[in-house]
């Protein structure tokens, strides 16, 4: 979860690149995304390949591979914003610039209130999944689902003031912008995801 919330972090340097239309510093900073994202999926693989399969674990092994496996998303997520917009050398109106940068920032208080829950896993684990920790742990993640609120409102405001200037700009570069405008708040909505895999833990 800490790489995976890196590669959110990362994604950020390189929005600030594209908004400049420095795209030698983002093709650098998309690089090091790709390179955390694989990273991540070594680390999912040795979790996977080294989880024990008896019946002594304190959880379902199933559930604990479905919340590394939604934790994942959260880097290819961000890998494949920046992937897209490298790739079309994307460039956000001016207008729309710090809507944009606003929207990110929600998406990443998001993703690092989901790294915040995931360390408190092992307290979950030391206290058998009751008590007070139980209760903190459930507040984080209400904290959490009002950030990805938060990124939804945004998403509609950042649409509809697309949609204001879908007359002035090609309509292909607006539909991609859009798949941006989305992908962007997978971030948040992936985070949220998170939350709720470890609620499917304590509630167990």
């Amino acid at each position: 979860m800490a790489i995976a919330t890196h590669c959110v972090e990362l994604l950020g340097d390189f929005l600030e690149a594209s908004f400049i239309k420095d795209w030698d510093a983002a093709l650098a900073v998309q690089q090091e995304i790709r390179n955390k994202e694989n990273s991540a999926d070594d680390l999912k693989s040795d979790v996977r390949t080294n989880l024990p399969k008896s019946l002594f674990l304190p959880v379902s092994r199933t559930d604990l591979l479905e919340l590394l496996h939604t934790q994942d998303k959260l880097a290819n997520c961000a890998k494949d914003v920046a992937g897209l917009m490298l790739g079309r050398r994307m460039e956000i109106p001016a207008s729309l610039v710090q809507e944009v940068r606003d929207y990110y920032n929600e998406s990443l208080l998001a993703s690092k209130q989901a790294l915040k829950v995931i360390n408190e896993l092992d307290e979950l684990l030391e206290t058998g999944f009751r008590g007070k920790e139980v209760d903190l742990v459930e507040g984080l993640i209400n904290e959490l689902d009002e950030l990805e609120h938060q990124t939804d409102v945004s998403q509609v405001k950042l649409r509809a003031k697309l949609y204001a200037l879908e007359e002035s700009l090609p309509p292909v570069h607006v539909m991609f912008l859009y798949k941006i405008i989305d992908q962007i708040g997978d971030l948040a909505d992936i985070s949220k995801s998170v939350g709720a895999r470890l609620l499917l833990l304590i509630a167990r």
